[in-house]
């Protein structure tokens, strides 16, 4: 690892410069949960946060991490009572050839319902019915763990069909949309901005073994994805709040097609905002769901909600 520098008063000066290249690692030492900060904080150029007893992992890229960094998690501390100087923050500079080491040491295998996830080397022993997704930890990209795709993972599996079409917005490491044809959706596609992510997702897609059923693009969540040759059935967006409402629109327009969105990266106290907005473009939130402070929705077009009840 290389340098740390401490400080319990941070200064502009204090800052990982910008493009240096390489992952910097902040720790915070606090009893906050995690989530609530990462989501107090919206920023996202965020990659990775981890929890561990009385301390806080936040991860950015080198070349997104600067001195406004650090006044937006000042304020996002400051909001949610953490006056400094109550515990001091840490900045670790991570080489590229040190990140997977330092992340990957944290992960361990998972099983969400019949989804068991986990890292090439921890072998698990399947039950009856289960299916596995090995999913390497790679520049913190989502590895199941957080409680928003955990919710998605769990409803995913409780309503998708071999009739199905899955589009995963902000697809990250690809994990929905692998897991949708692991229980056996028809097709797939991943859209994220993030060419590094894209990367990652074909790689999981290979290691995973899936065919051409699975399409893995670069492109904005905001725009709307062609239908010529892939029509959704199920759109899932785990995204954050200022990404769902910017794409509200487009999302909405899959909803009245008949789409079902399950939608997530939303605190609790965000969802009256986005049922505002959805609700504005003919689209109404059906059902929700809650962990540790976050939660995801269910969202339909008028059209669904006869015959049924919407909120």
């Amino acid at each position: 690892m290389a340098s740390t520098t401490k400080t319990d008063h941070p200064t502009d000066e204090d800052s990982p410069s910008q493009g240096t290249g390489d992952w910097i690692q902040v720790d915070v030492q606090t009893a906050l949960d995690a989530g609530e900060l990462l989501g107090i904080l919206d920023d996202p150029a965020v990659t990775g946060a981890w929890q561990e007893p009385d301390c806080i992992h936040l991860y950015w890229p080198g070349d997104r991490c600067g001195p406004d960094t650090w006044q937006g998690l000042r304020r996002a501390l400051t909001q949610l009572g953490h006056a400094e100087p109550a515990g001091a923050l840490a900045i670790n500079h991570l080489p590229d050839q040190n990140w997977n080491a330092q992340w990957s040491r944290l992960v361990e295998p998972m099983r969400i319902g019949l989804v068991v996830i986990r890292p090439s080397w921890k072998k698990v022993v399947l039950n009856p019915g289960e299916c596995e997704l090995i999913i390497d930890p790679k520049q913190a990209f989502g590895t199941g763990h957080h409680a928003t795709t955990r919710l998605l993972i769990e409803w995913t599996q409780e309503v998708v069909t071999p009739a199905d079409r899955i589009l995963d917005l902000g697809t990250g490491s690809g994990i929905l949309a692998m897991v949708a044809l692991r229980l056996g959706a028809a097709q797939a596609a991943g859209v994220d901005c993030d060419p590094i992510a894209i990367e990652c997702a074909r790689e999981y897609a290979h290691l995973n073994g899936f065919d051409e059923r699975l399409t893995l693009t670069v492109g904005h969540v905001q725009r709307e994805q062609p239908h010529d040759t892939f029509a959704p059935t199920v759109v899932l967006a785990n995204l954050d709040r200022q990404t769902l409402l910017d794409a509200g629109e487009m999302l909405c327009r899959y909803a009245i097609g008949g789409a079902r969105l399950l939608l997530s990266g939303l605190l609790i106290e965000q969802r009256a905002e986005i049922e505002a907005v959805y609700a504005s473009h003919g689209v109404y939130v059906k059902t929700a769901r809650e962990r540790e402070g976050w939660i995801a929705l269910e969202a339909v077009g008028m059209e669904s909600c006869e015959g049924g009840l919407c909120s």
